[in-house]
Formats: C-alpha cells, structure tokens, sequence
C-alpha cells in the first residue's frame, strides 16, 4: 500500500482520510459500473456489490479493500490476536473441537469488544460523509446533463412523440437518475391535473428515469400512485403513453413485492373506468372500433394486465402468498364488473372480460394461473367466495351462444363472423369487431376457462350454479351436456369454415373433452353419466333414424365425437356405463350406448347411411367408429354385449374388398399425369386394409374373439401383420398402455394362432433373438465393457427371452403344432455361426444335448444348457407336453444318460455325482417328470444349493426307480361310516320315484355335505354318489344334452385297436399315480388300456372328417385322456363301472367341459369350429373365466395384464389335466363331483376361487417377473375346494344366468 494511503489508528477521521477514501471509492464503482449498471434493480445492484469478493477476481486488489483490511487490522489485530491465543490454550487443555469452531468463537468475542464497536462508529460515519459528498457531485452532473439533452429535442423536434418506447428505453437501459425523497414528493405534486400540460409531461418523463425501488419504497409513492391513476384518465394521450411506459418499466424490472402495487393500481383503476359511468364504453350494438383512440387506449391497460397475468406465475411462488392473493382478487374484481341490465341485449355496454377477451382470446392467463397448486388454491378459494359470478358468466354465455344457435337458425353469430372475415381476408389487420363477434369471441374465452376450471377438483366443486332468469341450477353434468351439443349445433358447420380449427368451437370443446379424458377423476365426475353418453349419441341416432333436424354434424364431427367415445371406452368405468349404463349389472339387460354404437359401425361398414355414402372421409369415419367397438369387444364383457351384431363378420368382408381394390389398383407408370393421384389412392387404400386388419386382430384380445378371428378366416393376415408392428415396436394404439404381449399369448394358446404365429415369421424371430442374448452377445459392448459373469440360472438379459418361450409354448395345442411328429436334427457338426430359428432347433441345441457336437457348438455351454434344462421344466408341466416329449424324444433316458456320465472317477466302484447347476436341474426334472401328485402327495427338491457341508441333501439318480424319499407316504384310510347328511343324499338319488324338484334337492345336500364332512365324499360313497346322478340325469330327456349313438363293442373288438405311444405313457403314468393312491390292482394297466380304447372308439362314432393343414387335427385327440383316467382311478380300476359311467356321462352337457376329447371335431359343435380346433373349455370357459377375474379379483386381473400371461392360458392347463399335479387326488375328486352335481359353470367358479386363493402370490412374482414360471411349476398349496364353496355359490347367484346358457349354446343348433 502507498505511504500516503495508510489510515491511522484513531476513532475519528480527518479531511485528508474522508478525500482519500471518496477517491477511492469513486475508484472502485467505476470499475465495476458495467455491472451495476446491467441490474435490474436497485436491489439487484445492492447484491452485486455484496457477493463481489466472490465474483472478481481482483475484488482485493482495488485501493478501496487494501485499505479497509489495513485499518480493521490497525485497529482489532491485537485483540483477535489475543481471543485466539486464549481459545487455544483452552481448547489444548480439553481437546476442544477444531478449526472452525475456533473462528467462530474469535469471532464472536472480537464482535463484542469495545474496540470494534468504536471501529465500526467510526467507518458508518466517515462513509456517511462520502455517500453524500458523491451524490451531490452526481446529482450535479445529471441536472448537467439534462439541460444539455432538453436544449438538443427542442432544436430537433416540439414535443413530438412516435409510438416506440425509444423516449423511455433510453433512461430505463442506460443509467438511472437516483431520487431522494423531496424530489419524488415534488413529482408527484407535479404530476397533479391541475398543473399544465408541459409540466406533467416533463414530471413524467423524469419519474420514468427513476430507479422503481426508488419510487415504489418513496414516502409520497400512495399520493403518487393516487395521483397516476386519475392521470389515467387524461384526455392527452401522450401522457398517458407515458404513464403506461412507466407502468410496463415497473412490471419489468421490479420484484413481484413492488409490482403487485403497480398492477393492483392498473387494475382498480380499469374498474372504476368501468364502474363511473362517464366513459364512453362501447355497446354490441356499436360494435369496437380498435382504431377510435380511446378505445386504442383501454385495450393498452388491459393488454398491460394481461401480459403481467401471465408472467406473474413464474415467479410469485418465491414471495410471500399475500402479494400473490392481492393480484388474483384485483384481477377477479375487474372481471366480474357487470354493466348496468338494458333490456334491450344490443344496447349493454360491455364488460371488461369482453376486452381482455380480445387480448386473450383462450384465456391463456387463467390456465397459467390454475397449473401450479400454489395460486390454484387461492383462485379456487376467492371464485367460491366472492367472485363465482365470474363462473356464472362464463356458463351463461355458453349458454346464450347454444341458444342463439338454435334459435337464429341462419341469421347465427357465426355468419357474421364468417361475412367479416371474407371482408378481412387480405392482408388488412381486422379494425372493427361487431358485438355478434365479441360474444363468440367471449363464448370461447369461457369455453377454454370452463374447460380447465374442470379439470381439478375444486374447480368441479364450484358447481351447481345458478343461472339468472332460470330457476333449475346448472351441474356439472348440465354443462357438459351443454358442451357437446354445441359440437353439433346448426352454428358448427359455418363456425369450421370460418374458423379452421384454432377457434372452432366444436375443436375447442373436443379439445376440452379430451382433457377430461385423459384425468380419471374429471372423467369420473364428468363424463361418466348417461346423460352425457346420450348427447354425445344424439347425432348418431338421428342418422340411424334417417332424421336430420337440428343436427349440422359433418363427418368431421363424427370422427371426433367417436375419438371421445373411444376414450370413454378404454377406461373401465367409462366401458360399463357404455354396455350397460349407470346400474351395474353384467347379467341384466344393456342400455342403448354399446347397442347405438355397434349399429352404427355396421351401417357405415355397409354404406347404409344415404348422407355419408358418398363423403370422402368415409373411410376415416367407418375407422373411427370400429376404433370404439374395438375398445369394447377386445375385453370379455364387451364383446359378450357386440357378439349379436357380427362385427367381425362386417370388418372382414370390408377387409376382403379393399384386400381385392388394392390389388386392382394399377401400379404408377413413371412420367405417367395421374402418377400422384394414383399414388395416393394406393396409399389411401393400403391404410384402410391395415386399419381393418388391426382391428380384427383385436379380436385375438379374449378367447371367444380368437374364434371368432379364426372363424373369419384372416388369422394369417392379422397375424403377420402384429408381427410387423411387434417387430417395429409401436404400440397396440393409443388407448392400449401394454403391448402385444397379451395378444401373442393368447394366440398362441391355440393350434391354428400358433400356426399363424409360425407362418408369420414370429417364432423364428423369438428365438433368433434368443440364441444372440444367449450365445452371441454384442461384440462391441464387450470390448469396452465385458459382461458380467451370470450368477441366475436365468441371467436378466435373457429373462424376457425366457418367458416369451414360456408364452408361446404353454398350451399343449401350441406345443403340439411346432413340434408333433417332428425329429431332431442331430447334426453330426454345428457351425458356430448356425443359428436356431424354430423350437425344434432350440430343443435340439440347448436340451437335449446328446453328443459332443452340440456341446462343443454352445459359446456359453452351462449358462445355455441350464437355460434349456428350466425352458424343459416348465414345459414338462403340462403333462400332455411330456408325454409329447418323452414319446418322441425319450427326454428322460437323455437326462438319466447324463446323470450317469456326470460323475467322478474312482477305481473302486461307481463315482460319486458330482453336484453342479446342471446335475441339480437334471435330478429336479427326472423327478418332476416321473413322479404325479399333488402339493402334500410328492416332493420335488430344490434347485438352489444349501450352505454348509453338505449343499445338496437329496439324493441323485441315474435309473429308475426313483428313491423313496421324494414319495410321501398316503395313510391308508379305514372305511368311514356314511354320515346322515350323505346317506340322505344317497338315498334320494336311489329313490325311483323322482318328485319335482329333486335335483335341486340333491344339490342343496351334496353342497351341504361339502361343508360339514368334505372327506366323506371320497372312495365308494363317491363312485355311488357319482355313478347314481349321472344315470338319473342320463334317463331324464329334459336332461339329455347330446344325443349319443349306441355302443356295444366288447373286449375281443379292441384286438386289432391299438394306442399311440403317447398314451402308453399317459397309461404307465395313470397306473403309477393310482397305485400310489393304493386304488388299483394289478391287472389295472390293461383294464385302463382297453377303457381309452372302447372310448377312442366311441367317440370316433361322433367325429367329423376334417381335412386341415393342422398337425392338431390329424388322427384323433392329439393329447391324453385325464378326464376318464381320472373316472377310472375313482372306480378303483374297475374297467365295466368306468366304460359304463362314461357312456352315461357323455350325453350330458356337463361332459363337454370336463371331458376334452368328448367335443374333439364332433358333429355336435358347428363346423367351423370344429375345425378350427378350439375347444369349448377354452373359448366358454376361460373366456368366462377372464371376465370374472377382471369383475371379482381385479388386481389378480391387472398382474396378468402386466405379465403378458393370460389367465386362459394356465386355465386350460388346468382344466384339460384336471388339476393332476396341482391339486392333491382329494381336491380333483371334490372338484369333478362338484362340477357334476353342481353344473359345468362350477368349473369358471373353480378357477377364480383358484385365483383369488393365490392373490398375494401371484401379485409377488408379477412384481418379480416370473408369474407364468411360477403358476405353472407349483402346486396349489392350500387350496381346498370345500372352503371356497360358498365364495363359488355367490357367483353362481351372479352369473349363472349369463354363463350357463351361453356354455349351452356351444352345441350345433339342428334344422
């Protein structure tokens, strides 16, 4: 520091000190005027210099700081020196804390000392001294200054001013002229309207100069505020330009703290201009003329408001509520200012929400203000409070445009909307608005404040409201009725010509509608009611009606009224209302919503509607509306509702013909005149053949539209066409939140859609896409980043690989399509670039691995093996897919080979195995595979190893028989005595004397039974409940379903008879389950071979002769026989009771259901499904299976959803094995008798107990993403079918009605 700048150490200082330090403190603000200077505010440029150590970088190297740390340091060093040692000593003593607190306390006591008081008196003072001295100096130099710039605009120009803000920009982005507080009062004094004109302008060019801190912290800024707002009302423009530029410089560079002042002046001032009475504001008969000055000036101020209404929301979160409620009730206030009533419309004067209107034609402020939940509340609160009639206005006006739509049919407000703007068509701004104008324009400025005013709760709230000169309140379902009858009201048509979209009303409504769409709750209150369901409908039903009165809806109008409908009907509660109205009831009648829609759609799609035949759009019309129906017939319910109607039958004799244009149409010849419109016709046609084949692939949603898919014959074709948009990975639509997982799966639970699938090229894509995760990996990755070493035995990346496989192979029919019949290839090499691309190269290369070729071609040899061992596991599941397997493959002689070679070598014997992931998978498959029962019947090991010394306790195998610990032992039961409730029972059904009513008697006591001693219908008291009811059945025609053909075929004709050898295995597996249960004897293996074979031979009586490309189809049942080899365990072997039983079981309906090969291609179902191959237990019972699911065990419903496993898909599973390995041989019994006794609808109330059993579980591995794995791999722990009984009888109070006579209709109709 210089010698001359050194400070003393004293209290007070000298003149020298004070010009030295006004030196160089003038130093230091001219080095960072570029700083100050581009603030804001006053405020803005008081924390710049605050925060300016942290943001200059020679913050201390400037005079000014060197010599303030020079004195602090003259003045307190030896003091802080001295608190420092002081808090060292001590802190050394007592291993005190560290570093900062010590320059806290230091501080602190220093703070408190007398010589830092004394310091600090002395620096306030001398720096007092220096402010002041500086801004005389600067108030010196602008008075300078502006003399110098007042001579200059004299000699250049008397006091004219332009329309730019070039007057005011200059003072407000250059300097600011700092005001103390007497200048400001004499500012204000002459702003006074008594003073002359000259005065005033040059007081309001000064204030303009003003820094706003200044003048809004100013003592005078109330008198000054006062005195600007009836400066308002001057009739010199210029000065109230002036006075607007000031206005706008506040919004501009002010906190919310200060303009909150400025706007609230504005706003009350615009309310006592339209409350005084003395102005001149313009009626509707007048019309606005935006050139009339005054008129110039109003829409100045309410433009001024307008644009701060719609800045003011991002910032006033960080201030204090009270500034914010201040704008919103000021700006509240102006809007509900009504004028005085004339009686005559014409003559009212206008309301100020009819200029900000105009400025704000769709109110662009209000949905600002409504989107954050902080203002939100406070306009919701003040709207209910003070300020509804605001709502009401809006809601009127609404309501005096539909009116005077139908009222002035012709002489309409939109005509002369429309006539002025053909006037206005050039280039010319538009002038004048005419009062018919300014009420549509306010009618959609309500419209849009409406609109967002629903869209939240308290918005909704609001309503019911009361209308003047109308006694009937006005709800919310009122209001959008009144919505969308303007959609179609006679002023629509002329509205969308005059105004293309952007302020058609029909387009702002459906805008608002949608909305209300797209938020659950706003949908829920508002939309979810007949009455709206109904206007939207009224077009509709006057077309069907051939009527066309009051009704100006274009194909246009159509298309968007079908896009709400299509809203409404992707929402759940939206599609109930649609089939069956606001009451709930899936049995009962439905109401005319999903009828109207449907026979519409059907219309359009044969061109029976004369006034849209011929429209150009029809296509996009017809499109729009099947885009409804889809959204009702791709769920259960819905297309329960819509089968009466064929749709599918219409959408594809539609997609036939445009399939059969589109090959019509001419290929463009190049250079050809008609090369575009040729184009684009080809291009028109195309859409429409994929927009129809989308949409009957949406029939493949539920198991009932699958068949109908089939029965139209376009499976193919949709097929290969979800796979192009599976492959693209777009979405099922714009309504559908999941992709085609769903769908795949439940296409593929069938022969002819695992067929399609094939054809299409999906499957080979599947494992394509499989062998790359599994084998190949992506090269590129792994030179940056190797991948991770597999700990799962199904690593992540290939999880989804995995449980796709796991979908498409679920069902037997699917299994039995790709694979029947078909050898392996083993290949004596593999190419390591040879990649599977069907399911039998993935069994050949991944599970059963036979040679060292195969395993020499794996990269990934255990990770690859295991992933085919857990692919085989789930497969074996289903036990017609393991006989399938075995008989072609003899997987398990595989497996045992395997086991065997994988052990250690020793020379004294046999080696022990050695356990690994492989060895482990093998034993739990070999033992899964060999081994039948249910939950407390078998024991399968884990596939995890245990910690400790011995990892793996079970014991491992490698030939049969398997050991005897992982069979549970089955207490043999002594003979129970009947109890009286089942002796009761017996002996009704052998009462030959049958009274009326006595099957429902039998039913109440077995049902009865059931609950009190479920374990007493077992054994003979079951075979004799079973074998008498279904004889008394048999001999009762009205209880005859099917007429059966006489059988007497005897042992001797089954010589030349003989069995696949599937069901040989299916046989040894029966017999090896039965001798477990300790119910058959030794003979039982070809008493139940000659039992499958009089049946085979029986049922054959009652086939057709198909011809079909499907391996499903050819010979007889491709799968086993469940159903009558459980009858025949049940008969304990007896071969002449079972052979009896079922042939008596056979004509009833029940046996359509239970018994799969009862139904397979039989002449008693109509012939396209007979040869479609689709059984009625899937396309009935698990079609009402998923219905049921969704309406009783929703979440259960939702998890299947999220999976992309279908619960028809495991149900068949279920179902066609009878629950073998799933359910304990007590359960399968109570299963078959109740579903006998009870009916065949008790086998869908079966599996939705099942599901609602399994809840907690099923919710667990969706959220684990192995659901499939896990419903098909274990067993039904728990799950007793007596304790569900009565949850199955309430649902057969629900449904039966619906159910059973649809399960009844399954049977050819005869002519």
């Amino acid at each position: 520091m210089k010698e001359g700048c050194t400070p003393r150490k004293m209290s007070h200082f000298s003149g020298e000190d004070e010009a030295l330090i006004q030196s160089m403190l003038r130093q230091l603000l001219q080095s960072v005027k570029e700083k100050i200077s581009g603030a804001p505010s006053a405020e803005c440029a008081e924390e710049i210099l605050l925060h300016l150590e942290e943001t200059d970088e020679k913050f201390h190297n400037y005079e000014f700081v060197k010599y303030l740390r020079h004195y602090i340091k003259s003045c307190l060093g030896s003091v802080i020196e001295g608190e420092t040692e002081n808090c060292t000593s001590a802190q050394s003593q007592e291993g005190g804390p560290g570093y900062d607190t010590l320059v806290q306390h230091v501080t602190k006591k220093t703070r408190e000392t007398k010589e830092y008081k004394e310091m600090m008196y002395s620096l306030k003072n001398v720096m007092a001294v220096v402010v002041e001295s500086l801004i005389s100096k600067f108030e010196e130099d602008q008075m300078k200054n502006k003399e110098i710039q007042r001579k200059t605009q004299q000699e250049q120009h008397s006091g004219h001013f332009t329309d730019n803000c070039s007057d005011s920009d200059s003072s407000f982005n250059q300097s600011y002229t700092f005001m103390n507080q007497e200048q400001l009062q004499l500012i204000a004094d002459r702003l006074d309207p008594s003073q002359p004109k000259e005065v005033r302008r040059e007081a309001m060019h000064t204030l303009c100069s003003a820094p706003p801190s200044d003048v809004l912290n100013c003592e005078s800024w109330t008198t000054l505020r006062k005195t600007l707002m009836v400066s308002l009302e001057d009739p010199d423009s210029i000065f109230t330009e002036k006075i607007l530029r000031f206005y706008a410089k506040m919004f501009s560079s002010s906190p919310i703290n200060m303009t909150r002042e400025v706007y609230t002046s504005l706003a009350k001032h615009s309310e006592l201009y339209f409350l005084s009475g003395e102005n001149q504001i313009p009626s509707f008969s007048s019309g606005v003329d935006i050139t009339n000055p005054d008129i110039v000036r109003l829409l100045k101020k309410v433009r001024l408001l307008n644009e701060y209404q719609k800045e003011a929301p991002s910032f006033w979160i960080r201030h204090p509520e009270k500034y914010m409620e201040e704008i919103v009730e000021s700006t509240l206030s102006l809007l509900s200012v009504t004028q005085e009533q004339s009686q005559i419309t014409s003559q009212k004067c206008l309301d100020p929400v009819y200029f900000l209107a105009l400025i704000d034609v769709k109110a662009v402020w209000f949905k600002k203000w409504m989107h954050a939940y902080y203002s939100r509340t406070v306009v919701l609160r003040l709207l209910e409070k003070k300020y509804k009639s605001l709502i009401v206005a809006s809601v009127q006006q609404c309501l005096y445009y539909f009116e005077s739509c139908g009222s002035n049919v012709g002489e309409s407000p939109i005509m002369g909307i429309g006539v002025q703007q053909q006037q206005h068509s050039s280039n010319k701004q538009k002038t004048f608005y005419t009062g018919q104008e300014l009420q549509y324009i306010y009618f959609i400025h309500s419209v849009c404040l409406l609109g967002r005013l629903l869209m939240y709760t308290h918005g909704r709230k609001l309503f019911p409201i009361k209308l003047k000169n109308r006694k009937e309140w006005i709800s919310l379902t009122d209001l959008v009725v009144l919505f969308t009858r303007i959609i179609y009201s006679s002023c629509a048509k002329e509205t969308q010509v005059a105004h293309s979209g952007t302020y058609s009303p029909a387009g702002l409504v459906i805008e608002v509608l949608r909305m209300l769409c797209d938020r659950k709750e706003c949908a829920s209150e508002c939309l979810y009611t007949s009455a709206v369901i109904d206007a939207l409908l009224h077009p509709v039903y006057s077309l069907l009606n051939g009527k066309q009165v009051n009704v100006n809806c274009d194909e246009t109008t159509l298309i968007n009224i079908a896009d709400i409908l299509a809203r409404i009907a992707s929402i759940e509660r939206g599609l109930s209302l649609l089939l069956y109205g606001e009451t709930i009831n899936p049995s009962g009648d439905s109401v005319i919503g999903a009828h109207m829609i449907a026979q519409f759609t059907k219309k359009l799609l044969s061109e029976d509607i004369a006034v849209l035949s011929e429209s150009e759009m029809l296509p996009v019309l017809k499109g729009a509306f099947i885009f409804v129906c889809r959204q009702m017939y791709n769920t259960c319910e819905g297309l329960h509702v819509l089968i009466p109607y064929g749709l599918h039958e219409s959408i594809a004799e539609s997609w036939k013909k445009t399939s059969l244009l589109s090959e019509r149409i001419p290929t463009p010849i190049a250079g050809a005149a008609s090369v575009s419109s040729s184009s684009q016709e080809s291009q028109n046609v195309m859409k429409w053949e994929e927009s129809l084949l989308d949409n009957l692939l949406n029939f493949a949603a539920t198991p009932r539209g699958l068949l109908l898919l089939q029965q139209t014959g376009a499976m193919n074709e949709c097929v290969t066409y979800m796979f192009s948009r599976f492959t693209k990975k777009l979405q099922v639509s714009r309504c559908e939140k999941f992709g085609y997982g769903v769908m795949v799966t439940q296409v593929a639970a069938t022969s002819p859609g695992t067929a399609a699938l094939q054809s299409s090229g999906f499957i080979k894509a599947l494992t394509t896409e499989l062998w790359s995760v599994l084998e190949c990996g992506r090269d590129d990755v792994r030179v940056i980043q190797p991948r991770s070493t597999p700990v799962d035995p199904i690593d992540r990346s290939c999880q989804k690989s995995f449980l796709a496989l796991v979908n498409m192979l679920s069902s037997y029919p699917a299994v039995c399509e790709l694979i029947s019949n078909q050898d392996l290839p083993n290949k004596v090499e593999y190419s390591l670039s040879e990649v599977p691309t069907c399911i039998i190269d993935i069994i050949d290369r991944l599970i059963i691995l036979n040679s060292e070729a195969k395993i020499h071609s794996l990269f990934n040899y255990e990770q690859s093996h295991i992933f085919g061992l857990r692919l085989l596991n789930v497969l074996c599941c289903n036990l017609d897919t393991l006989l399938l397997l075995e008989s072609q493959y003899k997987v398990s002689e595989i497996l045992l080979k395997a086991q065997k070679e994988n052990v250690t070598e020793s020379a004294a014997g046999p080696g022990d195995f050695i356990i690994d992931g492989l060895s482990v998978e093998r034993n739990h498959i070999l033992i899964r595979m060999n081994l039948v029962g249910g939950p407390s019947e078998r024991i399968l090991p884990p596939r995890a190893l245990h910690q400790g010394s011995d990892p793996y306790p079970w014991p491992m195998f490698s030939a049969y028989p398997l050991p005897k610990c992982y069979l549970l032992e089955i207490p043999r039961k002594a003979d129970v005595k009947q109890d009286s409730e089942l002796s009761k029972l017996l002996a009704s059904l052998g009462n030959s004397d049958r009274q009326a009513g006595w099957l429902e008697n039998c039913r109440k006591q077995f049902y009865k039974t059931m609950k009190i001693k479920p374990n007493g219908i077992s054994g003979n008291s079951l075979v004799e409940l079973l074998e008498k009811f279904v004889l008394h059945l048999s001999e009762s025609p009205d209880d005859s379903y099917f007429n059966t053909t006489e059988y007497n075929a005897t042992d001797t004709n089954m010589k030349n008879e003989s069995l696949s050898s599937l069901q040989k295995l299916g046989i040894k597996m029966t017999i090896r389950y039965g001798r477990y249960l300790n119910l058959l004897k030794d003979n039982a293996e070809h008493n139940l071979t000659q039992v499958l074979k009089h049946s085979e031979k029986f049922l054959k009586k009652q086939q057709i002769t198909i011809k079909s490309s499907l391996r499903y189809l050819q010979g007889g049942y491709a799968g086993y026989d469940w159903f009558a080899s459980t009858i025949f365990l049940i008969m304990s072997g007896d071969k002449e009771r079972t052979l009896s039983f079922l042939q008596q079981f056979s004509g009833l309906h029940v046996s359509a259901f239970l018994w799969l090969p009862r139904l397979h291609v039989s002449i008693h179902l109509p012939v396209g499904i007979a040869e479609s191959g689709i059984h009625p237990i899937y396309f009935c019972s698990a079609y009402y299976i998923e219905m049921l699911l969704k309406a009783e065990v929703p979440l259960v419903f939702s998890a299947f959803r999220m999976s992309g496993f279908t619960p028809s898909q495991i149900c068949q599973h279920w179902l066609t094995q009878c629950f073998w390995n799933y359910l304990d041989w007590t359960e399968i019994c109570h299963y078959i008798a109740t579903c006998i006794l009870l009916g065949p609808d008790y086998q869908i109330y079966m599996c939705v107990s099942v599901f609602k059993h399994l809840q907690q579980d099923i919710l667990q591995h969706t959220q684990a993403q192995d659901l499939q794995v896990f419903l098909k791999e274990e067993a039904l722990l728990d799950f007793h079918v007596s304790n569900y009984l009565e949850y199955m009888d309430s649902l057969e109070q629900t449904y039966r009605a619906m159910i059973l006579q649809d399960m009844k209709s399954i049977r050819l109709q005869s002519t």
